[in-house]
Order: C-alpha cells, then sequence, then structure tokens
C-alpha cells in the first residue's frame, strides 16, 4: 500500500502561481510512475501530468503544457506540481496517484493506471 498526501493548493489570481505537494509513504519502492489528475465542477477527471519515478521523465497534458512543470524528490517521497501563469480554467480538485504496475508506461494519461490516490487539494484561480 501507498498512502499520498496533497497540499498547497488555495486561492489564486489568474496569471499566478502556486505549488502543490504529493507525499508519499508506505510501499514507495514499488512506484514505476506518479501522475497529477484534477476534476473540476461537473467535468470529468483528467489527466495533468505525470513523471517516472526512477528516470525522471516527464509528461503533461497540452492544456496546461508550459506553464506547469512535475518534479520530484525521491529522498523525500514527494512529487510536485508547480502552476504557473494561471488560467480560471485551471480551477479544480487536484488529485495526486501512484501506479505500482508496468501497465503505466503505456496508459499513464489514463487513471486506470493508477493503483493509489490522494484525497485531493482544491484550486481556484481568479480572473
Amino acid at each position: 500500500q501507498v498512502q499520498l498526501v496533497e497540499s498547497g493548493g488555495g486561492l489564486v489570481q489568474a496569471g499566478g502561481s502556486l505549488r502543490l505537494s504529493c507525499a508519499a509513504s508506505g510501499r514507495t519502492s514499488g512506484v514505476y510512475g506518479m501522475g497529477w489528475f484534477r476534476q473540476a465542477p461537473g467535468k470529468e477527471r483528467e489527466f495533468v501530468s505525470a513523471i517516472s519515478w526512477s528516470a525522471g521523465t516527464t509528461y503533461y497534458a497540452d492544456s496546461v503544457k508550459g506553464r506547469f512543470t512535475i518534479s520530484r524528490d525521491n529522498a523525500k517521497n514527494t512529487v510536485y506540481l508547480q502552476m504557473s501563469s494561471q488560467k480560471p480554467d485551471d480551477t479544480a480538485v487536484y488529485y495526486c496517484a501512484a501506479a505500482s504496475g508496468r501497465r503505466w508506461f503505456f496508459s499513464r494519461t489514463l487513471q486506470t493506471a493508477y493503483d493509489f490516490w490522494g484525497q485531493g487539494t482544491q484550486v481556484t484561480v481568479s480572473s
């Protein structure tokens, strides 16, 4: 089992920045990749970004490419999502997820690639 705890959400004005953190605990040695998803009111949960735990390779949704940066600190078992140039459309609950199966390498943008989820943190971008 892997436990995930997100933090860093809040209210920010359009054009501003926030950094989300996701602290992992438990059997993190079996994690292949980590991801961030978000869910806006009335919409389905969508992929935002992902990172491979060993190599640090990063992946982004087109909607956030160039504005968001995902990174990880293996020593702290923590993944970060630096969000810049934020837009009102970025308003959502952001979820951190961890994958313990190799299927992650082929389906990292899908929710089904992940085995463990955090409780979510609210990000609100005002116009």
